[in-house]
């Protein structure tokens, strides 16, 4: 463990460091900055502009946009985390590429207002994509660079509650306003600000590579995408319980399918229930986040907190799968909530103890990040077989089991404290490059 490892992981900070009153709130606002440019143009401004645009095929188009967009994504978290790891720029390396993203991402929000064609829309929609996904990779990395272990928990509490805050925020101010252009202005300009927010409160000092004689190419670049998980045992289980989990997770796609077609609802009555059931998700997730992550710091553990997010997540699903009326699904929308807020207070924390080299740690939490992104497009791909089966009950056991194997592959994980113990996967240090 190098100097700054230890120190950070101890507890004491760096003067040169963002005081963590400081840094957990600049941490949030600017993984709030960023999902309010993701998701609010997911949620509500793409839907509205591909039916002007596109009309009965907006449908269709939506699903190649967002496809597209989920592949970006998966390139430019990884990509991005390795960048701002070799970044030497006087602003700092996570605080230039925070406030890079964000602005970037901004514009190319604020250029789809301007967009008449499906291919327009595309290809904006992957610049912002990858743009935001470049700042929440260095966001990210701030966890292992400044975040003392023992208000970890917190940290990532905080950071999991930002993408319920980001949407709602979003979705709140583009409500307020009625003209469509002046929506994404809204949207463009919140996410652009709250990232200037955070970069001023936070400290990033200048970063020196380490002269070891690596160039920085398109190899090394590539590489970005990949950690030995044989090399780094602990690091592949973590990989994995998170992947497992957020194949549950992304259930909640299929949410408005699911309730046309077991309950019969009809389309015009979609968006409400929907919005119902994704508020219900969203307070559980809330009230989750900030309980379980203060309260993992307090008892230095976090094991507990993962292994319920996935039986959490598994019972959810077992609930949707046999839901005979809408309480059902209610209850089950509550449970996710607490499966994602119990995940997302304690997976971060867990990620960070477990890397390889924090100084890749941008690197390496993309390539964690990867484990969450790729649910997204796994599922989908994967959904209309189980359905064609089973029906959508088929689907949620499926994804049911996978979020119970997520539960029992925390076991192999070593608990805080116990990092050095030989009955759980080792956690390796001090390598930079994986074969």
């Amino acid at each position: 463990m190098s100097a700054t490892e230890s120190t950070v992981a101890s507890g004491v900070i760096d003067p040169e460091s963002t005081p963590v009153a400081r840094l957990l709130p600049a941490m949030f606002v600017s993984n709030v900055s960023a999902f309010i440019g993701l998701l609010t143009p997911l949620q509500v401004l793409m839907t509205l502009h591909l039916t002007r645009i596109a009309g009965p095929s907006a449908a269709a188009a939506f699903g190649i946009i967002t496809g597209f967009g989920a592949l970006a994504a998966l390139v430019a978290s990884p990509l991005g985390g390795r960048i701002s790891d070799r970044t030497a720029a006087r602003f700092g390396r996570r605080r230039t590429w925070i406030l890079t993203g964000a602005i970037g991402g901004s514009i190319a929000v604020f250029a789809m207002a301007g967009t008449t064609e499906v291919w327009q829309m595309a290809l904006l929609w992957c610049a912002i994509q990858a743009l935001f996904n470049f700042q929440l990779a260095a966001t990210g990395a701030l966890m292992a660079d400044q975040v003392p272990q023992r208000r970890r928990g917190t940290a990532s509490g905080l950071l999991g509650l930002s993408a319920a805050v980001g949407p709602l925020v979003g979705v709140a101010a583009v409500s307020a306003v009625s003209d469509p252009m002046l929506q994404w202005v809204v949207t463009a300009v919140a996410a652009s600000f709250l990232a200037v927010v955070s970069v001023l409160l936070l400290r990033d000092k200048q970063h020196i590579p380490a002269r070891d004689g690596s160039r920085f190419s398109l190899v090394e670049l590539a590489k970005s995408f990949w950690v030995n998980p044989w090399r780094h045992p602990a690091f592949g289980w973590a990989w994995l319980v998170r992947f497992l989990v957020f194949c549950a997770v992304a259930s909640s796609t299929y949410n408005a399918f699911f309730l046309m077609d077991r309950f019969g609802i009809s389309a015009e009555a979609v968006p409400p229930t929907v919005l119902l059931v994704t508020l219900i998700n969203v307070g559980a997730l809330a009230l989750t986040s900030v309980v379980a992550g203060p309260l993992s710091d307090r008892l230095q553990r976090q094991k507990p907190f993962a292994a319920g997010a996935g039986i959490a997540a598994a019972a959810a699903l077992a609930l949707m799968a046999i839901a005979s009326d809408m309480w059902f699904v209610y209850v089950a929308a509550a449970l996710l909530g607490v499966a994602i807020g119990l995940v997302g207070s304690v997976d971060l924390a867990l990620c960070v103890r477990v890397l390889p080299n924090r100084e890749n740690a941008g690197k390496d939490l993309g390539v964690i990040n990867m484990a969450g992104l790729l649910p997204q497009s796994i599922v989908p791909f994967v959904a209309p077989a189980f359905i064609a089966l089973g029906g959508f009950a088929a689907l949620y056991i499926a994804l049911g089991i996978a979020a119970l194997l997520g539960a029992l592959a925390v076991a192999r994980i070593p608990e805080v404290g116990r990092e050095n113990d030989p009955r759980f996967a080792r956690i390796t240090r001090g390598v930079t490059v994986d074969a």
